[in-house]
């Protein structure tokens, strides 16, 4: 297999008309998936919500243009919320630039040196573990908005902790038209998927939880009340680059290349049993990599492979890359035409949306697999994984878990070889 050879060139031999019209409806169905996820992922990393959209189009475009995987839908995701939103605190925008250009490149080289295969080693657990912690995270992120806390002016948190603080802080100032909106959110994203499969839940609640707000006059903080929302087509911003700064964002970049490289390919590992196809995972490093660097470039956050929209376009007939690419090419008409309507979406369904995110992306059940499966030494790596990344962070989490795995299966050795040497 070829280090980088783009499934578009070969999924379009035998190409057909019928194939072309299964490709386009599920790019337009994917799309209208991605747009209220990549706004609510936005907010939710501490980044204007067109940002979310720029990530979408462009890396989006990008990834499924030059990638290893024939239906891979790759933009923002809730894996990168706490992680995005902590550089954006300490680096501002531009070092979330910076960091995003420079995990791209990481990505890039990674797919260049066949390093693909290498994510197998990264435990079960560990990756369990860490999405687990990723998604209470994530939850506890949007506990402001859906209850509709009200914090003195320049009170906020980046850590998870002290985010928990702040809530129970304030706790007192509870809105309950807020609480009513995002509980109205909530119920129409269960209860939906039981009345249509391919209408996504979260374009009713958003349709439904602003039509509520503007015809009851409810006083609820909307996208529009805390955000300049822009339809304007974004230009290449490249940000200041110093050897002071690359260093201090090194270990973000780092991260976000390995979060990236890790949620792409197990999503390609899914979407390959679903159609039976095998991807080029060295091929897809690159393109995750090339794709974060233009999303960095036009003002976007970083990129992987969504598994719920990769699911959810071969559900609905995608099986080439030019769905992929419907998708993006939609939401850049979107962000052009319909962005300004954006403003009307009441916060509180933003944060129901992460809240079901969550929820999907938390793997409970393989958690309580593992746990059930009594083995102490997998059990210790998820609880120490899952811990560490709540209360500090994926950085420290990834590598405690990695080395605790890694000294444990050194230590099984030594005993093993000691008991083999005592039996001859």
């Amino acid at each position: 297999m070829r280090t980088f050879e783009p499934k578009l060139l070969t999924s379009l031999k035998g190409y057909t008309g019928k194939q072309v019209l299964s490709d386009l409806v599920a790019g337009v169905i994917v799309a209208i998936i991605a747009l209220p996820l990549s706004i609510a992922l936005a907010i939710a990393s501490g980044a204007t919500p067109e940002r979310g959209l720029y990530t979408a189009i462009f890396a989006g475009f990008t990834i499924s243009l030059l990638g290893g995987s024939r239906v891979n839908i790759s933009g923002p995701t809730a894996a990168f919320a706490t992680i995005v939103a902590g550089i954006i605190a300490q680096h501002g925008m531009d070092g979330l630039i910076l960091a995003t250009l420079m995990a791209g490149l990481i990505l890039v080289i990674m797919g260049v040196c066949r390093l693909g295969s290498l994510i197998r080693f990264i435990p079960h657990c560990i990756t369990v573990g860490f999405t687990g912690g990723i998604a209470v995270t994530l939850v506890i992120g949007q506990l402001k908005d859906f209850f509709g806390l009200t914090y003195p002016d320049g009170v906020s948190a980046i850590e998870t902790v002290d985010k928990i603080k702040l809530v129970f802080e304030h706790i007192g100032t509870i809105n309950p038209w807020a609480v009513l909106v995002g509980a109205l959110g909530l119920a129409v994203l269960i209860v939906w998927p039981k009345v249509s499969k391919k209408i996504p839940g979260s374009l009713i609640a958003v349709l439904v939880g602003a039509a509520a707000v503007a015809i009851f006059s409810m006083s609820v903080n909307t996208i529009g009340s805390l955000y300049t929302v822009s339809s304007a087509f974004p230009s290449v911003s490249v940000p200041e680059i110093t050897g002071e700064k690359v260093l201090a964002l090194l270990p973000n970049a780092a991260t976000i290349a390995l979060l990236a490289g890790i949620e792409s390919l197990l999503s390609c590992v899914v979407s390959d049993g679903m159609i039976g196809d095998k991807h080029n995972s060295n091929t897809e490093l690159i393109a995750q990599g090339v794709g974060n660097m233009v999303s960095g470039l036009f003002g976007g956050i970083p990129a992987t492979g969504a598994i719920a929209r990769t699911a959810a376009n071969v559900r609905n007939g995608g099986r080439s890359p030019i769905a992929g690419m419907t998708h993006a090419v939609v939401l850049l008409l979107v962000l052009l035409v319909l962005m300004p309507a954006a403003a009307l979406i009441p916060m509180p369904i933003i944060a129901a949306i992460l809240f079901i995110v969550a929820y999907n992306m938390s793997e409970w059940r393989q958690f309580v697999k593992i746990v059930k499966g009594k083995q102490w030494r997998e059990i210790l790596v998820l609880v120490l994984t899952f811990l560490l990344t709540v209360i500090f962070d994926l950085v420290k989490a990834i590598a405690v878990g990695m080395v605790v795995h890694y000294l444990i299966v050194l230590i099984d050795f030594l005993i093993a070889k000691k008991k083999a040497k005592k039996s001859e």
